[in-house]
């Protein structure tokens, strides 16, 4: 599972010109679901983007998390994240899971989230052709990939 984290002052998600997800400050997470994915993998990637303390403090250093500074989530589901791309000039998209896998594990990324900032998560919707906007707040942006994941 991977996971693109931006640090947002707003963003939003509209699909055939209706908004389907909108948030203020917090988060906006692209997420990228592969095969290998394992329920410990979505539990581990949940704890740390709710734990990730990216937001200033009273001396505007980055030590707060999302729950420290009331934030929300914007979640939007992205395949393109496992892009392999060392052969050619088209990507290849092998390693991404099939939506009878993804859907599921993205649906439980939501409410997995939902649960540790005790508030509805924004969302997009899967698989359809949506149009994101941001206000990329920093610009804070952070890659974490949970076969990085350190055992301890």
């Amino acid at each position: 599972m991977r996971a693109v984290l931006q640090r947002v002052s707003s963003a939003s998600c509209t699909v055939d010109g209706n908004i389907t997800g909108q948030i203020g400050m917090g988060f906006l997470v692209l997420l990228g679901i592969e095969d290998a994915d394992t329920p410990d993998d979505l539990q581990w990637l949940a704890q740390k983007i709710t734990n990730m303390r990216v937001f200033g403090d009273e001396q505007g250093l980055m030590n707060k998390a999302l729950a420290d500074v009331g934030g929300d989530i914007l979640l939007i589901s992205q395949f393109t994240l496992f892009a392999q791309t060392k052969k050619g000039n088209r990507p290849s998209f092998i390693r991404a899971a099939r939506p009878d896998k993804a859907i599921p594990m993205y649906k439980q990324m939501i409410k997995a989230l939902g649960e540790l900032i005790g508030k509805p998560i924004a969302t997009g919707i899967f698989g359809a052709d949506m149009k994101i906007s941001l206000v990329n707040d920093g610009p804070v942006t952070i890659v974490m990939d949970t076969r990085d994941k350190e055992n301890h």
